[in-house]
């Protein structure tokens, strides 16, 4: 797989597909080539995608307000499957209840994600800070 290959899933006991299934599309039309692993995803779905297709991003969504319980450990993971380096990326609906989102960030930050993007953002905004992360034009 090439430079822009990236892994797109919703992780944890989350199903919802919608908003994955238009963040494959944009990312699609955008030259992107994703690896989709759909819903209900664990870290090792994710760890094993990466690995078998060589993806330079992996892109986490999560509606359910559970993403940082299962998101625990995801970094470390990482770095001992050898994906140290892979660009870590995460959005949704981050948190149960009404959260100061500076804090959110902070704790997926500090959980290893290099970006962290609210409800309602953009697939233009992921796109290209994917761009200028994988330093692609």
């Amino acid at each position: 797989m090439g430079e822009k290959t990236i892994v797109l899933g919703v992780i944890g006991s989350d199903v919802h597909a919608v908003g994955l299934r238009v963040l494959d599309y944009a990312l699609r039309s955008a030259g992107f080539e994703v690896i989709n692993i759909g819903v209900l995803s664990s870290q090792e779905d994710f760890i094993k995608a990466s690995l078998e297709t060589g993806a330079r991003a992996i892109l986490v969504s999560s509606l359910y307000g559970h993403a940082e319980l299962d998101c625990q450990g995801f970094k470390e993971k990482l770095i001992e499957a050898g994906l140290g380096d892979i660009l870590l990326y995460i959005g949704g609906n981050l948190g149960i209840g009404k959260k100061n989102w500076e804090e959110v960030v902070k704790r997926f930050k500090e959980l290893g994600f290099h970006r962290v993007y609210p409800p309602k953002t953009t697939p233009d905004e992921v796109i290209e800070d994917l761009k200028k992360d994988l330093g692609l034009k």
